[in-house]
């Protein structure tokens, strides 16, 4: 039987081998079979290199690549190292590549997302809730740090496609001011947040939307800091670079679940993400 195993796995990661060389060799394709293979090598190799270092991205950072590739090292250039309480809403560390990651060992790691998904680390001691995150089953003042990448922008959405069909068909998208309430009362007092949105041209696509600057003040607003840093990235059709809330403005998003066909920058999501650092 381990025999057996051992031949799976082997034939897998041999057939991974030829998917990455096949999407690399085509022309890297946004969401083509290879992409999220290379996709999780690009970000391994951006966070031990530091690449993000300095805060601005290299040259052909991040090229026919999503805003993952920007939200990582952002967060990791940040998140300090040590013990301390986490919270994950939305689920965006719960991969063994980012686990790994030094930031978070000696931390008690919890994960608050909607519904359950494949990937289960139980046994490197993460916790895991599912439950809405504008209603947030712990108590006041819990968390040393909060992350949430990437999932303000669904919340009071039409969850069905990310989750399943039962999960919620809502469009209230005023109800990620409610999560960033919640995100806050969760947090200890001098804790941290760090949360990042799609930025450039406000956008409701149903299952998520886009935020604007006026929808970012908002949201920071609502979560009411002490302090607060924004940083905006935006995509160009040689990869991400550093940016600024009135150069992004007008960026818009590729829908690869609508799109007829690539658009002519082979973005893979967001053209733009504002990441923002908030401390209680």
């Amino acid at each position: 039987m381990k025999l057996d195993a051992w031949i799976r796995t082997l034939r897998k990661k041999r057939r991974k081998a030829r998917e990455k060389a096949r999407f690399v060799a085509l022309g890297r394709l946004p969401w083509t079979a290879g992409y999220e293979d290379y996709k999780r090598e690009e970000i391994v190799r951006a966070l031990q290199t530091e690449a993000m270092k300095s805060g601005s991205p290299p040259a052909n950072y991040g090229y026919r690549l999503d805003e993952r590739i920007i939200e990582y090292p952002w967060l990791f250039g940040r998140l300090p190292a040590g013990p301390g309480r986490l919270l994950d809403a939305g689920s965006i560390l719960n991969f063994d590549y980012i686990l790994d990651h030094p930031s978070l060992a000696g931390k008690n790691l919890h994960i608050c997302t909607l519904a359950p998904e494949p990937n289960c680390f139980w046994k490197k001691g993460v916790s895991y809730l599912f439950e809405d995150l504008r209603r947030l089953p712990y108590m006041d003042g819990l968390f040393d740090t909060v992350v949430s990448l990437s999932t303000l922008e669904h919340v009071g959405m039409d969850n069905s496609m990310l989750y399943s069909p039962n999960s919620g068909r809502e469009q209230n998208p005023k109800e990620c001011l409610t999560a960033a309430r919640e995100l806050r009362r969760v947090m200890k007092p001098g804790g941290v947040a760090y949360l990042s949105v799609p930025f450039g041209k406000a956008a409701n696509l149903g299952w998520f939307q886009v935020f604007d600057q006026t929808m970012v003040e908002e949201l920071v607003a609502a979560f009411a800091p002490a302090s607060s840093v924004a940083e905006y990235f935006r995509y160009h059709p040689d990869g991400w670079r550093q940016s600024s809330a009135l150069d992004a403005a007008n960026a818009t998003v590729f829908n690869i679940h609508e799109a007829k066909g690539y658009d002519p920058d082979f973005a893979a999501a967001a053209r733009a993400v504002c990441c923002v650092e908030l401390r209680k």
